[in-house]
């Protein structure tokens, strides 16, 4: 019995899903010790929030590949890669980051960065979510909007 070229490539799609799904969430755990390595350290604890925050964003990167869509083109493929990197900046440490430190020194970093923190992870998330529902409404698997209500199921 052998598998069909449709399955096989569902198969690749969802491997390849799950692969830069943890792809991901070593880029976003790891540099910002919410995962603990000997490679990083964090001057302020992981906060409650951060956890979450880190397992939506795998969920929702795991979700967009696993979606079939068109190819991506530039402007299509930018969101996700955004609303990673935002994440990246929302569960880090705010006195570990360097450009923060730099622009606001340690008591902006405390005082004004770190309670932006969480939007700017509503931020990614909410970037990360538009990007799975464009996705999925480009996907070759949607039904059409022009597609007669009869024929839908």
């Amino acid at each position: 019995m052998t598998t069909a070229p449709t399955e096989r490539r569902s198969a690749r799609r969802v491997a390849r899903a799950v692969l830069m799904g943890g792809l991901t969430l070593v880029v976003v755990a790891v540099p910002t010790d919410i995962i603990d390595t000997p490679f990083f350290s964090r001057e302020i604890p992981v906060r409650w929030w951060e956890y979450p925050v880190v397992a939506a964003t795998v969920a929702l990167t795991i979700t967009w590949f696993a979606l079939q869509g068109p190819a991506p083109d530039s402007r299509m493929s930018r969101r996700p890669l955004g609303g990673v990197l935002l994440t990246v900046f929302a569960v880090g440490c705010p006195v570990c980051n360097k450009l923060v430190l730099v622009a606001l020194g340690t008591s902006g970093a405390l005082g004004l960065w770190a309670p932006l923190q969480p939007f700017l992870a509503l931020i990614s998330l909410g970037l990360l979510t538009a990007a799975v529902v464009q996705r999925r409404r480009q996907s070759t698997c949607a039904i059409p909007a022009t597609q007669p209500a009869a024929t839908r199921q």
